[in-house]
């Protein structure tokens, strides 16, 4: 039986507010949290992030900006993980923006100490989710592209060598299976050379 306790939530704080940057750290060391605090986003914090590997990152600011949701596409694009952002401002616009840009859970009108758990749960299995949903899309999109490429080179084998869509087929399986190769790969190969000799 397996009784080792989980890891803490590692949560990177960015906050250029020392006061409230220190009291959100007290809340989620409370709450059994270990903390980094960083006072502001910058790109030499967003490459840290892979030596740094926060679970979370809790973003404080007034009002969104411009170079703080660079920086948030940045990371999302580079080193997705949850983003919780904590501001004053509940226009609609920033909010589609900070969204588009990667952050997973919007939150207005400031923390509450004992809001903070619950939100970083909801932020955590909301990313996971769209991570999840992400690399189904992606998984989707490439077995289509090798069906295509697979469709292409049949085509390519039945002008070839005159035969059925059918017999093109196990022939690409068979030479797939020959050389212990994906027939996806086999069908690149068939399409690349027909194109160079085009």
């Amino acid at each position: 039986m397996n009784t080792a306790t989980p890891a803490p939530l590692k949560v990177m704080i960015v906050d250029t507010d020392h006061a409230r940057r220190a009291q959100l750290a007290q809340s989620l060391h409370a709450s059994g949290c270990s903390v980094i605090e960083r006072d502001a986003m910058t790109l030499d914090l967003v490459a840290h992030l892979q030596q740094l590997q926060p679970d979370i990152i809790v973003i404080d600011i007034d009002a969104p900006d411009r170079d703080m949701l660079e920086h948030v596409c940045i990371i999302s694009r580079d080193q997705p993980r949850p983003i919780v952002l904590f501001t004053h401002d509940d226009d609609a616009a920033k909010i589609k923006q900070a969204i588009r840009a990667g952050v997973t859970s919007y939150v207005v009108k400031g923390i509450e100490p004992a809001r903070m758990k619950p939100i970083l749960q909801v932020a955590l299995t909301r990313f996971e989710e769209h991570q999840a949903l992400r690399s189904d899309l992606a998984q989707a999109q490439k077995q289509l592209a090798e069906r295509k490429l697979v469709e292409r080179a049949k085509g390519i084998v039945m002008k070839q060598k005159s035969v059925s869509e059918d017999e093109a087929y196990h022939l690409l399986r068979k030479l797939a299976m020959e050389r212990n190769a994906k027939l996806a790969d086999i069908a690149a190969q068939v399409v690349d050379f027909a194109q160079a000799f085009a």
